[in-house]
């Protein structure tokens, strides 16, 4: 079920000369609805400064343009900060560029509504309200100085400084839910009650929003009132799930033998099997492009969440456009009868397939995957992606010399949210020592099976020896690689040496970082991972150890005593 929503404005100039407030929405359809939200936000320029009228209308204008531009794995805050950051940072640049002691800056309180969940990003002491059951409930908080006579001064404002801190909240959305966004010169004058009052007056948001700025107006208010008003007439379903929901009733395939038809395919072959899914080679009928179409075993006909999870991978492939990743071909939705999806087709050989053939990489062709592998995963993580089983069998190197990742199907995204899944996903040897340890994934994680990735296509060894499925490893020091293959290059070496650092401090910060490393290669050598001291790393075993003795030495002492 789709988000529906209602939405009113309101503003007047009252005893001011001219309004330096402005607002604006947007309320999009369909797909954009559900995976982006509607955006409503509001701006009161600071005035007797610069302009802050112009300050107030670029803000909200550039946000409302901005934030739809944005990738849509990111999450809604981040979003938000992001288009944020570059508005304040032009508004602080176009205030020094002017005389001493003139800034553009505004107010900004923004409101997202995205299926079941409402998200809020505020800075300054404009207001957000919300009216749940006749309950009204101050949602930010006023940015101003504690001191009765600097209570109108801001402390913290968009383009007031080099550095935007912003204030960001989400929760749940109810039905019936009405939220109000309004400038202090709404909510001084008539205050929380009153408020309260004509939004329970004023069922429609249009007239409501009148009757606010009216009745501050009629108050004796002295400055700019504006108030956006919206009741929510029926919560949505989380966004992604929303636009793919009609597929969800599409029925898994048979397991299909060459030469039969699914759709408009014909199968070529069958690609790869694991204990979900199933890849096949086929050829578009129409067309006649060769492509591989990705399914689910057919005993996981009724599994809702595999089912989900193969719908939230192609949602999440669609979005990589990149030469690092296989593309999704676009199937129109009456076209596809059964529950699948289609991507490119690349002839060539994974990196472990390679390995099992004999083939033996050099160092040149090592720093080479290792450069296209982290260019890929710079990618992935710009989105806020994690691929989160990287090793040699999700790389294809390409007849063309390409570098392709392969296999999204348990990536995480913060705009997909996955089923749940039980304990870590990946594959055990290619797993950061951190995750055994339970801690969240994140970009070092990748950065970690990369490099053991890139280990392993070297020695064919791994640098904490193998891991098999439900071991609980014991990590100690990292083998060099060298001792395998005494021609890696000390750059190289040291390379390898911090992607694959116990400690996830210790590793590249980013994949960028790493890729830069590589690129470098002996011009500019990077350090390996500082060791850690034996006596740190038993610290906490002496400790206990010597509790331990001191009880038992206690008790003894204890013992003889009773005995005299």
């Amino acid at each position: 079920m789709p988000l529906t929503l209602s939405v009113g404005q309101a503003t007047l100039t009252g005893k001011r000369n001219h309004n330096e407030d402005y607002g604006g929405a947007v309320t999009p359809e369909g797909a954009e609805l559900a995976t982006r939200g509607a955006l409503l936000a509001l701006a009161d320029g600071v005035s007797g400064s610069g302009d802050g009228r112009a300050a107030a209308e670029y803000t909200v204008r550039g946000l409302l343009a901005d934030y739809y531009a944005t990738p849509e794995t990111w999450e809604v805050p981040r979003a938000l900060d992001r288009v944020l950051s570059a508005i304040n940072r032009w508004l602080a640049a176009q205030g020094a560029s002017h005389e001493p002691h003139v800034v553009m800056a505004t107010t900004l309180s923004v409101l997202v509504l995205r299926g079941n969940r409402y998200y809020l990003g505020h800075v300054g002491d404009s207001r957000i309200y919300r009216l749940r059951q006749q309950e009204m409930t101050q949602l930010s908080e006023d940015h101003v100085w504690d001191r009765p006579d600097m209570h109108h001064v801001l402390k913290r404002a968009v383009g007031l400084d080099q550095h935007l801190m912003v204030d960001y909240t989400e929760g749940e959305l109810q039905s019936g839910d009405r939220f109000l966004i309004c400038s202090d010169g709404v909510w001084e004058p008539l205050g929380d009650k009153r408020l309260r009052e004509l939004l329970l007056l004023h069922d429609e948001p249009c007239g409501a929003a009148e009757a606010i700025v009216n009745a501050a107006d009629a108050a004796g208010g002295t400055d700019n009132a504006t108030a956006l008003v919206v009741r929510i007439d029926g919560v949505g379903t989380e966004g992604w799930r929303e636009v793919l929901g009609a597929y969800l009733r599409l029925p898994v395939p048979p397991r299909l033998k060459p030469g039969q038809r699914i759709d408009d395919f014909e199968v070529l072959s069958l690609l790869h099997e694991s204990r979900a899914t199933l890849l096949y080679q086929v050829r578009s009928l129409g067309s006649g492009q060769v492509a591989v179409l990705k399914t689910l075993q057919p005993l996981l006909a009724e599994d809702r969440d595999s089912c989900e999870g193969l719908l939230a991978e192609e949602w999440l492939a669609k979005r990589l456009v990149s030469s690092s990743f296989p593309q999704v071909i676009p199937i129109p939705s009456n076209a596809r009868q059964h529950l699948y999806y289609v991507m490119t087709y690349h002839a060539g050989a994974t990196l472990q397939q390679q390995l099992d053939s004999g083939k033996h990489f050099s160092v040149a062709e090592i720093a080479r995957i290792g450069i296209l592998l982290t260019k890929g995963l710079g990618a992935l993580h710009r989105l806020s992606v994690l691929h989160r089983d990287i090793k040699p069998a999700n790389l294809l190197w390409t007849e063309d010399g390409e570098l392709r990742i392969l296999d999204m199907g348990v990536a995480l995204s913060a705009g997909v949210p996955y089923p749940e899944l039980q304990g870590n996903s990946g594959t055990p040897s290619y797993m950061a020592p951190d995750l055994f340890a339970g801690e969240a994934a994140g970009t070092e994680t990748d950065i970690y099976a990369a490099g053991v990735s890139l280990y392993h296509l070297l020695t064919r060894k791994y640098p904490y020896g193998e891991i098999e499925p439900f071991q609980q490893p014991r990590f100690g020091e990292p083998i060099a690689p060298t001792r395998y293959r005494p021609d890696i290059p000390r750059w190289l070496e040291n390379v390898l040496l911090r992607a694959i650092a116990r400690d996830r401090k210790q590793r590249f910060e980013t994949a960028e970082e790493m890729l830069l490393a590589l690129e470098r290669g002996d011009t500019r050598l990077v350090p390996p991972p500082q060791r850690i001291a034996l006596w740190q790393r038993t610290q906490t075993s002496h400790w206990q150890a010597l509790f331990l003795i001191s009880s038992v030495l206690n008790l003894l002492f204890l013992y003889l005593l009773l005995m005299r």
